[in-house]
C-alpha cells in the first residue's frame, strides 16, 4: 500500500535546527518526465494491489482528479475533488487514516493510500491530497498517469489514525519524536500541517529517510514544518558524496544519539516501512517510554 513504502536507512551527524539553513543541504527542484494520458496506455492484465483485498460491501464514491504532479523521483501529488461529496469529506478527522482508491480501468484492485491533506482541508478546500508511490504494474502507477477530470472512486475513511490524546497535554508530552520512511511521509504531512502543539514543546524531531534527496518529498514545506516547531532530521541511505547530513537507516541515526531526557513524557509517531517501525518501537520501549505514547496509524 501507498501508505507504507519501502525505505532503507547510518552516520554524520548533521540536522536542520533553523529554518534558514534547509536550503543549504537541498538541491533545486527536479524535473520529471511528463505524465502520459490515460488514453495512451494498454490495458493490464497482472495489476497487483498493494494492500489487502477489497471488501464486497465498500461504498464507493465518484470523485474528479483535480491535479496529478511531481513530487520526486517515482512520487507523485495528487488532489482530488471531494466538494461535491460532504459525507465523505467529513468522514476525515484524524491525521493518520486512509481509504481505498479504484481507478476505471479493467482488471485493477484498489489501493490503500493515506491522505497527506489535513482533515479541516476536506470541508474547507473539498479536496484529498494523496502523495503516490507509482510502482511498475500497480493501480498505482495507472492513478499517476491519469489527467484532470479524470474520474476515480473512493472509499470512505478508514483507521484510527493518530491518537494525540496520547500524548497530550503537550506540557506533559515535552518530547515528541516523529520517524518517516518514503511515502509514509504522507500521513506525517497530515500531522504536522493539522498541528499538534508542537510549538508548545521542547524537543520535537522528525526523522525523516529516503534513499537519496531525488526521492525525498516535500522539500519545499520544510521551512514551514520548522516554523510550526519541528526540527527535521533527513537520513539518506544513498546519498551523493556532497551530502554531509545522517546517513543510512533512520532507526540507527536515531539510536546514534537517542537524546531522550525522560522517558515518561516522551511519545513518538511513526509511519514507514515495517521494519523501521518495529526497531523503533524496541528501542523506546527498552529505553523506557511507554508503548501507550508509541502512535502508528493502523
Amino acid at each position: 500500500m501507498s501508505v507504507i513504502p519501502h525505505s532503507p536507512f547510518s552516520t554524520p551527524t548533521l540536522r536542520f535546527h533553523a529554518p534558514h539553513r534547509i536550503q543549504s543541504f537541498l538541491h533545486p527542484p527536479m524535473t520529471l518526465s511528463k505524465l502520459q494520458p490515460i488514453r495512451h496506455l494498454i490495458h493490464r492484465s497482472n495489476l497487483t494491489v498493494s494492500a489487502a483485498s477489497v471488501r464486497q460491501d465498500t461504498l464507493w464514491t465518484p470523485t474528479p482528479l483535480l491535479k496529478i504532479s511531481p513530487a520526486a523521483e517515482s512520487l507523485f501529488h495528487v488532489t482530488i475533488d471531494v466538494s461535491e461529496s460532504p459525507e465523505l469529506a467529513a468522514s476525515y478527522t484524524k491525521s493518520g487514516q486512509y481509504l481505498q482508491l479504484r481507478v476505471q480501468e479493467p482488471n485493477t484492485k484498489p489501493s490503500f493510500l493515506a491522505i497527506a491533506s489535513p482533515p479541516n482541508d476536506a470541508v474547507s478546500k473539498g479536496v484529498f491530497e494523496f502523495l503516490v508511490k507509482s510502482i511498475a504494474g500497480s493501480t498505482a502507477e495507472v492513478l499517476c498517469e491519469l489527467q484532470k477530470g479524470d474520474v476515480v472512486e473512493l472509499s470512505t475513511v478508514m483507521g484510527k489514525g493518530f491518537d494525540l490524546d496520547q500524548i497530550s497535554p503537550p506540557e506533559d508530552y515535552q518530547t515528541v519524536l516523529i520517524f518517516a520512511t518514503g511515502s509514509g511521509i504522507s500521513a506525517i504531512r497530515s500531522l504536522i500541517e493539522a498541528g499538534f502543539s508542537a510549538d508548545k514543546r521542547s524537543d520535537v524531531r522528525l526523522y525523516y529517510g529516503a534513499r537519496n534527496l531525488s526521492r525525498m518529498a516535500y522539500q519545499e514545506r520544510f521551512k514551514d514544518w520548522e516554523s510550526y516547531g519541528v526540527n527535521i532530521v533527513p537520513v539518506l541511505s544513498q546519498p551523493d558524496d556532497s551530502w554531509t547530513g545522517e546517513r543510512g537507516y533512520v532507526q540507527a541515526a536515531f539510536a546514534r544519539e537517542k537524546r531522550i531526557s525522560s522517558p515518561q513524557s516522551t511519545g513518538a509517531v511513526l509511519c514507514g516501512q515495517k521494519q523501521m517501525a518495529e526497531e523503533i518501537t524496541s528501542v523506546l520501549v527498552a529505553d523506557g517510554v511507554s508503548s501507550e505514547t508509541i502512535l502508528k496509524n493502523f
